[in-house]
């Protein structure tokens, strides 16, 4: 399957960027190319901002309830297109097909909510201290929007942004993936034939610097919202201040997981096998740091070990495959420079380490035990398919190592005792934390972290409250 048709999406219209500039598309499963993308140029820019600002201008003035059943127009379009879709996303990103549709299913459900939630953006009336005045709060759509979403969820990621954007009537131009771009090619369509106004969602793919650094500081961007590394988050952020435009951060993580001795160690690591090898561990809320506690640090690691070791690896379009290839080659050299740092400082490999042959980017399923503290693995989030062992006895000193790095968007911990989980709870530093299951990002709870991991939220109303702006109006009538 070659992607020919690889458009962006500028004022309501197909076209081809004007830069002269163009990028291979690779099959990560075999590294061929797939398709060759166009990059923007400023001219495309320029349109592209031309039309958000007028697409603003119309979009906002179509009440909540008539953007709501669009919205539901362009959910149900991505469910009778889920199959293509997530056909297009495993050939370009590597996932298993079966995982790819529950993404572009998931984003559906995305945008539905929002939909639905769009209904419900209350303001206030303000008892008044004098007769005849009337103090109100009004929620205004805050203006077009530059989002700026990755690749390893180029589906869903895009669907927080543009759904929220648009639930809330803002315009948006989202610039998705260069490494991924047929899949939200196809998800943009479904705006397009649901009858979403000319300009209200732009899609742009060019050199992200470039891109971003033109767009977040011009007069008509009012709103920043990207999904990506804390380097380049804060680099983001600290452009979007200088211009005072406001900004959510979703940025990296390293998630602690606290395992304690009161659990059945068979089902446990069985859940944490199926969050680990999701999308070959390239996920930020993917759980990294296993805190085991002494009694069944054994029996657990065996039979997360033996999980991982009988994982079958290969081609994402293959239906016997459990876990697909990394996205890039990037990613195994990061990997491999893990290991190579971890084993010379004294870690032990349980099982994997290695790539796997020498066509496409696959990587051995890897488990490391007695991993010394200035292993770099401890640091830094290995975004792949790499859980690491640390054997715990005292719960104190285990909750203070895990929230000793500047990270916090998820964490985990799995225990039947109830005091343990609720102090489990208020202990971890962490935007998000799930307590016995994976129960995060769903549409309707707030997807966020703290620290070095972001500010401000998607999903949930906190996701549809990040692009509306708060007028008050007090009269006297």
């Amino acid at each position: 399957m070659y992607l020919s048709t690889l458009e962006h999406y500028i004022g309501g219209a197909w076209v081809q960027p004007t830069s002269g500039k163009t990028q291979d598309v690779m099959n990560p499963s075999t590294n061929l190319a797939i398709g060759k993308l166009g990059l923007a140029s400023k001219g495309d820019l320029d349109k592209a901002l031309a039309a958000a600002q007028k697409g603003f201008e119309t979009w906002r003035k179509v009440s909540s309830y008539e953007r709501g059943k669009i919205l539901k127009k362009v959910a149900d379009l991505m469910r009778s297109r889920a199959d293509e879709i997530a056909k297009v996303l495993t050939l370009e990103q590597g996932k298993v097909l079966a995982e790819a549709k529950v993404e572009v299913m998931g984003s559906a459900d995305i945008i539905e909510w929002f939909a639905e939630e769009g209904r419900r953006a209350y303001g206030r009336i303000i008892p008044a201290r004098a007769d005849g005045v009337r103090n109100m709060v009004i929620q205004e759509p805050i203006g077009p929007v530059a989002g700026f979403s990755p690749w390893n969820f180029p589906v869903s990621q895009a669907a927080r942004k543009i759904g929220g954007a648009l639930a809330a009537g803002c315009s948006i131009i989202v610039k998705c993936p260069e490494e991924t771009p047929g899949s939200p090619i196809g998800f943009v369509k479904c705006f397009h034939d649901a009858g979403v106004p000319p300009g209200v969602v732009n899609l742009v793919y060019g050199n992200p610097a470039e891109i971003s650094e033109y767009l977040i500081p011009s007069p008509i961007i009012r709103k920043i919202s990207f999904t990506g590394s804390v380097p380049v988050g804060k680099h983001l952020n600290s452009l979007a201040a200088l211009h005072m435009k406001r900004a959510t951060m979703e940025l990296g993580g390293h998630a602690p997981v606290m395992i304690f001795d009161d659990i059945d160690a068979d089902h446990v690591a069985t859940v944490l096998h199926g969050m680990k090898t999701r999308n070959a561990g390239q996920v930020c809320v993917s759980p990294t740091r296993f805190f085991v506690q002494d009694k069944v640090y054994d029996k657990f690691v065996g039979k997360f070990t033996d999980l991982m070791k009988a994982t079958k690896v290969g081609d994402g379009l293959d239906p016997t495959t459990k876990m697909g290839p990394l996205a890039n080659p990037r990613r195994i050299a990061a990997m491999e420079s893990f290991m190579q740092d971890a084993q010379e400082k004294g870690a032990k490999v349980a099982t994997g380490g290695k790539r796997i042959g020498n066509q496409g980017n696959f990587f051995e399923p890897t488990v490391l035990t007695d991993v010394p503290k200035n292993a770099r693995i401890l640091s830094e989030e290995p975004f792949g398919p790499v859980a690491v062992m640390l054997r715990f006895k005292d719960a104190d000193a285990a909750l203070k190592e895990a929230n000793s790095l500047p990270f916090g968007l998820a964490s985990y911990a799995f225990t039947k005792d109830g005091k343990m989980a609720a102090k489990v709870a208020d202990t971890l530093d962490a935007g998000m934390v799930s307590i016995n299951h994976f129960g995060i990002a769903l549409p309707e709870t707030p997807f966020g972290g703290v620290k070095d991991s972001g500010f401000g939220h998607e999903g949930g109303i906190e996701g549809l409250n990040a692009y509306l702006a708060t007028k008050f109006v007090s009269y006297l009538g």
